[in-house]
Formats: C-alpha cells, structure tokens, sequence
C-alpha cells in the first residue's frame, strides 16, 4: 500500500513543482517603451491530502485491493509589482495594508531616499559655504 500512496504523491508533487518556480513568485520583468522595468511578485500558497487503504475482497481473494485518492490545491495571488525606473526603485503593493508595521515597511525605501537627499543636500550648502539652518 505505501508504494501505491508514495506514487500518487510523487505524481501530484512533480504536477506541483510545474506550476510553481521561481518566475511564478517573482515573474518575467516587463519594459516598457520608456524603459521602465516592472516585475510582478505573487504569493503562493498549496496544500496537500493524501490517502488510501488495502483492503480484501469476497470476489477476489487472490488479488489486493487498493483504493486511494489524493488532491493539491495550489492559489496564485499576485501582491506587488517591483518598479525600476530612472528615477529609483519603488515597490507598489496591490494589497492594502493591513497594519502599521505594514505601512511601516513600505514607507521605508521612500524615507531613506529623503533622508539621503537632505543629507547630500546639506553637504552641498556646507561645501559651498551656506550655512542654512531649517
């Protein structure tokens, strides 16, 4: 019985791991004419049943019987596209956000871009001798 329940689930796993790769998580990138690159991210969830028992037969003593079923439930759902452009990369999430530490996350590429062009922006003034304080 093991053999015949460890080939439905090889069957089912290889069915599997065709449908899900790495271009199904993180997918082909996309140019625009503009030569903006955009790369779709999804998320991927699956589940796995499987089952089956030997069992005797009135009409058939000789022979085993074997009854089994197995089944993949496999969900594709697409949550961002990674932006790259001329002026930066930007993640835009298709999922609003469910929380503040989400939001958190999120705002942290923009707000280490502003802080990085308020610091240049400083050395600048001080190099060229303002002193401007804000």
């Amino acid at each position: 019985m093991s053999n015949k329940i460890e080939g439905m689930m090889n069957c089912s796993v290889d069915k599997m791991k065709e449908i899900i790769n790495a271009d199904t998580i993180i997918g082909n990138s996309i140019t625009t004419p503009d030569g903006t690159v955009v790369i779709p991210v999804s998320k991927v969830t699956y589940g796995f049943a499987s089952g089956g028992s030997d069992f005797a037969s009135s009409n058939c003593k000789d022979k085993e019987m074997f009854g089994g079923g197995n089944g993949v439930g496999v969900s594709i759902i697409p949550v961002a596209f990674l932006v790259i452009s001329g002026s930066g990369i930007k993640l835009m999430q298709i999922e609003s956000f469910t929380g503040a530490l989400d939001r958190i996350i999120s705002m942290t590429p923009d707000m280490v871009d502003k802080i990085s062009a308020m610091i240049k922006k400083r050395k600048e003034e001080k190099k060229n001798g303002k002193n401007n304080k804000d």
